[in-house]
């Protein structure tokens, strides 16, 4: 092989990989938006008893909110629910399997509910609180966790603590 063609396959391979870097740092450019992405824990309502299994279903909303002027869908949020600091367990909404157009779609100043289901098994917490919870006498609540946000080109994880 001639000097002129190696020269030609080195040229060739530095613009393919300054073009995947540029579409790197191009993708990069919508974490700091991404990352203004803010979240709260909205409600905890009980829905549904199994007193065969012990076990009890909440519908768990989180308020996801976009200040900025960056358009984002959510794939995932995990989370640990909290009542007066006792762990109640872990959960997710989940919008993975769900391509991006068919998702929630969070456009400049939009606020979005998103709703998850959230199964509490007696066995696993205090006989207490379980029944304190589906005689729905508690009344505050916390949640840590993880948002993802996506956008065609980026997605970014932020991690969150929020409480009524």
């Amino acid at each position: 092989m001639g000097l002129q063609t190696k020269m030609t396959v080195y040229v060739a391979l530095a613009g393919v990989l300054a073009l995947l870097g540029g579409i790197v740092y191009y993708a990069s450019l919508d974490n700091v938006k991404l990352e203004q992405a803010e979240i709260e824990l909205a409600s905890v309502e009980l829905k549904d008893v199994n007193t065969i299994n012990n076990q009890a279903t909440f519908d768990v909303t989180f308020l996801v909110k976009n200040p900025s002027d960056k358009t984002f869908t959510v794939a995932v949020i995990t989370y640990e629910l909290y009542t007066d600091e006792t762990l109640l367990g872990s959960g997710q909404y989940s919008a993975v399997d769900v391509a991006m157009p068919g998702r929630a779609v969070f456009y400049s100043g939009a606020e979005v509910p998103l709703k998850s289901t959230f199964v509490i098994n007696k066995s696993e917490i205090n006989s207490e609180i379980y029944e304190a919870m589906i005689e729905n006498r508690i009344n505050s609540f916390s949640a840590e966790g993880v948002l993802t946000t996506q956008t065609s080109w980026s997605t970014v994880d932020k991690e969150f603590t929020s409480g009524f």
